[in-house]
């Protein structure tokens, strides 16, 4: 089914129930935060929030459906005044990346089943220096910015592409290749293909219809596969399936309007074997730091607005063109310019929701809004037992799943090859101890585990409930 809910488009079964009462405390009642609210009370869930500042707690409680409270988020008296201990899920969205941290870390020691912060800063989500996701005890930290690079980055790659950086917090990656005739791997089952174990075969798609990857499924030339697993085996495994150097050949060029963090973000997450990446920003200072952060994509100190500098840069030549300056009207504005030039496909980030009719009619491909961004995975989190999250594929077939191992399911009583799984839901992977990586076959799940799956949906109800506690009267909705 087709339905559109308060400006968002959903395709196919609905990842939520129209019906289900979700409990929501959001901290915080900025744009945001009242944006946030104001969805979830139209959907008639039970929503408090929290903010500092009167004004905004007199203009909530005035216009929304809502029950508003003034306070510091952070402090535990007004958590507690908010009832936190009854909230399914708490959005911690203030204005401060630290004061969402410590609220939701509070949050979730005060009885929240799940706890989400909202930051900006990108240390935050930096796994390399301090894991604060897993230190705080948040179920997620989300960052805007990254995650509407990420949607961006799939428009690039392919829309139809399985969503996992976000999942698996930016340490693995998903590569999307086509077999050819002369792979190694065209003719040949999975189960006997040799590629590294920690790198799996996600997906399958072959004459319009994509599937879950099983070992017995015999592959053919033309087939797209998706691969999972750690860049650089990523990168040794996509011999067995096409010839590197042809692909390299035909590296894409992608020129990227705007370095502020969702700009970085994008060019961090296309690969230099695959795009010729250009990065232009205005600030000399944010230049020094994205050249030394990002060593492969080449970064111009210049004004996307003008005309003559992306027609000196080449915009006109690009095989995409994306503007994600932080101002709506100057990502319009250089969109329709780079179009005029002869770009191939312009994209462009805006923030107004009233934006998203007028950019189609000035030729620019495809709008990413932040808030549709947001409100996707917000609602992704509007979930009973083991799911975590969720959300599916545009073809509708599969779903991806993050999902909560707990004591006494019967997922955790085999070896992932000895589980009901095979062509119906496939781990893709596994967090343990801070650590996120692909499991092999003879792994076994532990509680505390939490994992990534991908799901076919027509068997959904089994699969998932492999993963309930025998005390609970039935299995998580996949619908």
């Amino acid at each position: 089914m087709d339905l559109w809910i308060y400006g968002f488009h959903f395709r196919g079964p609905l990842p939520f129930e129209l019906d289900d009462l979700v409990r929501v405390l959001t901290l915080g009642a900025g744009t945001v935060g009242r944006w946030i609210a104001d969805i979830l009370c139209r959907r008639r869930h039970s929503v408090t929030v929290v903010d500092n500042d009167p004004a905004n707690v007199r203009r909530i409680n005035s216009e929304l459906d809502v029950r508003a409270i003034q306070g510091n988020a952070s402090q535990s008296t007004v958590l507690f005044q908010a009832d936190v201990c009854s909230a399914d899920i708490v959005l911690a969205v203030t204005g401060d990346d630290e004061v969402n941290i410590v609220a939701a870390s509070m949050a979730k020691a005060l009885g929240a089943r799940r706890s989400i912060a909202r930051v900006y800063a990108p240390a935050f989500g930096d796994l390399s220096t301090f894991d604060y996701q897993r230190h705080f005890n948040i179920d997620s930290i989300l960052s805007l910015e990254q995650l509407t690079a990420f949607e961006l980055t799939r428009a690039i790659r392919n829309p139809d592409a399985i969503p996992l950086e976000h999942f698996a917090r930016g340490q693995l990656e998903v590569y999307e290749m086509q077999i050819t005739n002369n792979a190694s791997a065209a003719g040949t089952r999975l189960r006997e293909l040799k590629i590294p174990g920690n790198v799996r075969v996600g997906s399958i798609a072959r004459e319009g219809r994509m599937w879950i990857a099983s070992g017995e499924d015999e592959l053919k030339s033309g087939d797209r596969v998706s691969l999972i697993g750690m860049p650089d085996a990523v990168t040794k495994a996509r011999g067995t399936f096409g010839a590197e150097a042809e692909e390299r050949r035909s590296r894409k060029r992608v020129m990227i309007a705007g370095g502020g963090e969702t700009g970085f973000h994008l060019a961090g997450s296309l690969s230099p074997h695959d795009y010729r990446i250009v990065l232009l920003e205005r600030d000399i200072d944010r230049c020094d730091h994205l050249s030394k952060t990002l060593p492969d994509v080449t970064v111009i100190n210049a004004n996307a607005n003008r005309r003559s500098i992306l027609e000196d840069e080449g915009a006109g030549t690009v095989d995409y063109f994306v503007a994600c300056t932080g101002n709506d009207e100057s990502n319009i504005m250089a969109g329709v310019e780079a179009r005029e030039l002869g770009a191939s496909r312009v994209m462009c980030v805006v923030g107004r929701p009233d934006y998203a009719n007028v950019v189609a009619k000035l030729g620019i491909d495809r709008a990413v809004s932040e808030r549709d961004v947001l409100a996707r995975q917000i609602l992704g989190f509007l979930n009973e037992g083991a799911i975590i999250s969720q959300s599916r594929l545009p073809s509708g077939e599969i779903g991806v799943y993050e999902l909560e191992v707990v004591e006494g399911t019967r997922v955790t009583s085999a070896t992932l090859a000895d589980l009901p799984l095979a062509g119906r839901c496939l781990i893709a992977a596994i967090q343990r101890d801070g650590f996120v990586r692909v499991p092999r076959a003879d792994d076994q799940l532990k509680p505390g585990d939490i994992v990534v799956a991908l799901v076919d949906q027509a068997s959904a109800e089994e699969s998932l409930g492999l993963f309930n506690a025998p005390t609970r009267g039935k299995a998580n909705s996949p619908s």
